[in-house]
């Protein structure tokens, strides 16, 4: 079997990468990380990778002048590895349209709500204080916002009274490390059909 090649963007702890590096030993998986890019070096992430025998690569983009020089060094990198498709894990970066473009619905991102809620940083944070009672966790296709493309799968996570900021960020952290790699596997395997926001699923009907 023939594997999609992910190129996977890091800028911290990466545990959502380790959730893919899992998912990829997996014989019937059906993509392999071809290279994980970070923007800051010497994170977590990196050593994730390492670990597991991945190339690594650090592009720092206080290098560059502008997003868009560093996009295209960027890119210049994911094409010598030949990328099929990328997964942010914890990038905190937005990616410019001439990224997006080479990519077309091939760049996926995991954010711990439920979209279009708390959108950015803080949303386990952000959920707390607007006082909801679900919270939980999104895999989007990246567009040129803020957490806003068309979602491809939701997972979620019951609010506690006695929750904490980190205690439900780790309740969602684990349905994180559980919707990712499956909806890499949908999206890498044409499962997954995109019309404007809709999103629609050959595979499981949830997740």
């Amino acid at each position: 079997m023939k594997k999609a090649r992910l190129g996977v963007l890091v800028s911290g702890n990466g545990s959502n990468l380790q959730a893919l590096i899992d998912a990829c030993k997996a014989v019937d998986y059906p993509a392999e990380i071809a290279v994980v890019i970070s923007n800051i070096p010497e994170v977590f992430a990196l050593e994730r990778a390492r670990s597991a025998g991945l190339k690594t690569l650090t592009l720092s983009h206080r290098e560059f002048s502008s997003r868009e020089d560093f996009d295209a060094q960027l890119l210049s990198l994911l094409s010598a590895h030949q990328v099929e498709w990328v997964c942010l894990s914890g990038f905190m970066r937005l990616l410019t349209p001439a990224f997006l473009k080479k990519f077309p619905q091939k760049v996926l991102n995991i954010h711990p709500s439920l979209l279009p809620a708390f959108p950015g940083i803080h949303s386990p944070r952000q959920a707390l204080a607007y006082g909801v009672k679900i919270a939980g966790c999104t895999v989007h296709l990246v567009d040129e916002g803020t957490d806003s493309g068309p979602i491809v799968v939701q997972a979620a996570v019951a609010v506690k009274d006695e929750d904490t900021e980190a205690s439900l960020a780790a309740r969602i952290l684990t349905e994180e490390h559980r919707i990712y790699p499956l909806a890499v596997r949908w999206m890498v395997e044409g499962k997954v059909t995109v019309k404007g926001r809709m999103v629609h699923s050959a595979g499981e009907s949830s997740a």
